[in-house]
């Protein structure tokens, strides 16, 4: 059993990974998108009761994916056409003027954002990871912030990915090196 969780909400900050239109339309194992959404706003309601700060992350393309990423790959994660819609974020999370929306056009939300540099104005030597895709956009963004030196906790419930063995092994493998896996209940009865 894993010690009670702790959170200093001074120096902690939420981080919500692509919770948009386009990719919580997707499928999404082992927790539908509908359950991810619900546990990640329970989770900002704590957290901006507590006044602490939310960074609500999403990612586009511009119209002409001049700004996408082309790597010689097995499988492309390119789109044809563009909607717009696609990038908006769901109502759900019902975003707030001190929120910080943050616009990446790549898996983790640190490489050629600003979200390192408004953490640290903050003082946050924290984050609440949640979102979807698990094994990409969150799991790129924990591997940036453990290198950037952050504490991460993962709530496990208000994250999903494209299949159940994807979710699991970030779940299993990758996300217990870099910080604590809980559920969304205990998060938020942490944050107070």
């Amino acid at each position: 059993m894993p010690n009670e969780l702790k959170i200093n909400t001074q120096k902690t900050a939420v981080v919500v990974i692509d919770l948009q239109k386009g990719i919580t339309g997707m499928p999404a194992l082992p927790h539908p998108a509908d359950t991810v959404i619900e546990n990640t706003a329970k989770i900002l309601e704590a957290a901006r009761k507590n006044n602490m700060p939310v960074f609500l992350v999403r990612v586009t393309p511009s119209p002409d994916f001049k700004d996408s990423l082309h790597p010689i790959a097995e499988i492309s994660f390119q789109r044809s056409g563009y909607d717009p819609s696609w990038s908006e974020y769901v109502p759900q999370l019902n975003i707030q003027p001190g929120d910080f929306l943050i616009t990446k056009h790549q898996w983790g939300a640190f490489y050629g954002t600003e979200l390192d540099l408004q953490l640290r104005r903050r003082g946050i030597d924290t984050i609440i990871l949640c979102g979807i895709s698990t094994n990409y956009g969150v799991e790129s963004t924990a591997r940036f912030a453990f290198e950037y030196g952050y504490n991460q906790v993962f709530a496990e419930n208000a994250m999903s990915a494209r299949s159940k063995e994807e979710h699991e092994a970030s779940i299993k493998f990758i996300f217990p090196r870099l910080g604590l896996v809980r559920k969304t209940e205990e998060v938020v009865k942490a944050i107070g």
